[in-house]
Parts: structure tokens; sequence; C-alpha cells
């Protein structure tokens, strides 16, 4: 399915970045929000406006069991200085949390593993959504930046993010669960690609599990996380292994800077106040701040005159 309600070449294996901003709203949020929509992820009118539908979502998640009117969550994407890795802000809309399921955290490893990389993502929707359509979203903007991602990678990518929910559910009073998680499956990606690159030495089952063991242990939630969602994940990371992108040298060192984004965050910002304050929509909005205060300020010298 993709929401679920609750109420150029396929062989490129590198990770790709955007030249451009854009924003994909789902097929099912009607134009009577984009406005909403807009505000609610920042976007102006620098970005690149595109619409995800049941189709792209059969392209770039695999799945026939889906329709424009599911196609509910929307993104706005916006390339970010090289080495920043992927971050994700879930927003609000109309002060509602409408994303109920999937993570931050899970998101910007998930999209890591397709291959983009240097990015940050807003996520909201007009209504609440599950919010596994999101991501078609992000794959389709990369694909009209002129960056087609391999179907591969996409499919295990999203294997990922479909085996981590279970563990994410079940731990959803822990507020830094989701993060600690998302930096352990980062960080065994990273092991089992310079595993591969060193002479095509692939790991076994075995060598995975030993691998997310070790991994769960450093993060310290490995006694939260039982064998049974673990096993889940050490399939859905085998299926990584034999993605493309296991193959490339540049994922070895991109996936460091987003395992370093989610490994200490918590909820659903992952951009910090002070990033936001050095970015165009906080310099806007001081801006605007500064000429009302201006112009309440001639306000009240005009009882003087």
């Amino acid at each position: 399915m993709a929401d679920q309600q609750t109420t150029n070449s396929a062989s490129n294996n590198n990770t790709s970045t955007l030249t451009s901003s854009y924003v994909v709203y789902g097929a099912g949020a009607p134009q009577s929000v984009y406005t909403d929509l807009n505000d609610t992820m920042d976007v102006d009118s620098n970005f690149k406006k595109l619409t995800a539908t049941a189709d792209d979502y059969r392209q770039y998640i695999g799945s026939d069991n889906t329709t424009d009117a599911a196609m509910i969550s929307s993104v706005a994407i916006t390339p970010t200085d090289p080495g920043s890795g992927v971050k994700v802000n879930i927003r609000k809309y109309n002060g509602k949390s409408n994303i109920t399921k999937v993570t931050a955290q899970q998101y910007a490893m998930v999209a890591q593993m397709a291959g983009v990389t240097d990015i940050t993502i807003n996520v909201t929707a007009n209504r609440p959504v599950s919010g596994e359509s999101a991501l078609t979203g992000v794959y389709k903007a990369f694909a009209a930046d002129g960056h087609q991602l391999n179907p591969q990678n996409t499919s295990a990518a999203n294997s990922v993010m479909d085996a981590t929910q279970d563990a994410i559910d079940a731990n959803s009073n822990d507020k830094n669960y989701a993060g600690k998680l998302m930096a352990a499956v980062g960080d065994v990606s990273k092991q089992i690609a310079q595993k591969k690159q060193n002479n095509n030495d692939l790991a076994t089952k075995q060598d995975i599990q030993n691998m997310l063991d070790q991994a769960l242990k450093s993060r310290g939630i490995d006694d939260q996380t039982t064998k049974s969602q673990q096993n889940k994940i050490v399939n859905s990371l085998v299926t990584f292994q034999n993605s493309p992108i296991s193959s490339s040298k540049s994922y070895v060192n991109n996936v460091s800077n987003t395992i370093n984004n989610v490994k200490n965050s918590s909820g659903n910002l992952m951009n910090k106040a002070k990033e936001w304050a050095n970015s165009d929509s906080a310099k806007k909005a001081e801006q605007q701040a500064s000429g009302w205060f201006q112009k309440f300020i001639a306000w009240i010298q005009s009882f003087f005159n």
C-alpha cells in the first residue's frame, strides 16, 4: 500500500544529490491545500513542482496495491552542503502531526541507502497517514533532476524501512530509539559495503547477524530489540548487500554522514534551530519581523507629531 489512512541509467550505483529544490505533492492531496503545504514545508517560488502518483509508487516502491487517492504525503527536498548526508524533518500541518508511522530517522537512512545524499527533506500531510508513500516523491524528484536511481537500490532501501517498523513501533515510548536503531542499521550497511569491496568478500547471514548484534549493543538498544525484530532487519540487510549500491565506494563515506545525523536525533525534527536560523526561510522571517517592527515604531511616533 501507499499511505495508509489512520482515520537515466539503472546501472548508476553512486549516491547522488540535487541541483535544484523540489516540492512533490501527493496525488491524493487536493490543490486547495497546496498553499498550506508550502507554508508547512518552507516552499517558495524557487522550488520545482511535481506530483507523486500511484504509477510513481509502483515504479519506485514496487507494489501494485495503491491508488492516486492514497498518495497523500508530500515532500520538499533541498540540496545541502557536500558531506551533510540526509536530514529529515516531519512537519506538523496546521499544528497536527499527520505522519503517524514512519519516523524522520527511517526516512533519512532509507533515502541514503536508496542512493541519495546531501539533502534535507521536509515531510508533511494534510490528513493523518502512515507516511510510506513520501519516499516516492523523493525518488521522483531525483529522477526529474537527472539522477535515475537504480530500482534494486530503492527496493532494498524500502525493505529496510519495512523491516525496522516493528522494532520502532514496539519502542515508541523511547524517543531516542528510532535514531539509535537506524544508526545501528547504517553501521552494519557500512561494514557490509566495506567487506564486499575488499576482494568481493560477501558477508554470510550469520556475519550480518553478528554485525547487527554488536551495533545494537554499541548503541545501547540490544535488550530493546527482540530476535524476531532483528531477524527481519538482518534479512533486509542481506537484500542490501545484493544491491548495486553496496559496491559503491562513495556510499561508505556518505552513509557515515547520515549515521551522524540520526544517531543522536529524537523526534520529528533533525535540523537544529541554529541550522534553521541560517536558512533562507529564517532570514526572510527575520526581514519580515524587522519590517513590521519599524512600522510599529513609526506608528507610535505618529502620536507625537
